[in-house]
């Protein structure tokens, strides 16, 4: 079983795998999941899904919107960590070609992981990303 002392490691890793999702590659992140039935994901561009399939899906097909990015940093907002469970909120800040166009663009996403210990390492089962890392008017979540 994973040790708590471990998952620092395995955020260094989860940080780099998602540098390269922003620069289309999603295989690096894709290990870092779980591939159990109960993973879920929730990014930016689909809704959210659970099982392995379709989050590994949502991941390619996120991963393919993306192209000559990179990492400008991960600001730390929290993080819960127990023997069974870890849960970190971070503001993840990038640089990247997005969708079809030709300039680079800042991005942030408010980003929520959940990880636990899964054959000796910490794996991530579930992420939610989302683009709220600013305050909103109440009438933002108002459905048209």
């Amino acid at each position: 079983m994973a040790t708590v002392d471990d998952l620092d490691q395995v955020l260094e890793r989860y940080h780099l795998a998602l540098g390269e999702i922003v620069r289309g590659d999603p295989e690096p992140l894709k290990m870092l999941y779980s591939h159990r039935e109960e993973v879920s994901l929730a990014n930016p561009f689909f809704p959210p899904v659970s099982g392995w399939d379709k989050a590994a899906r949502n991941i390619e097909r996120a991963a393919s919107r993306y192209r000559d990015g990179e990492i400008v940093g991960f600001e730390p907002v929290a993080k819960y960590v127990s023997s069974e469970l870890a849960c970190v909120v971070e503001v993840e800040r990038y640089r990247a070609k997005v969708g079809g166009r030709e300039d680079i663009s800042p991005m942030a996403l408010r980003v929520t992981s959940i990880l636990r210990p899964e054959e000796g390492t910490w794996k991530v089962v579930h992420r939610h990303a989302d683009p709220i890392t600013t305050p909103r008017p109440a009438e933002s979540v108002i459905q048209e």
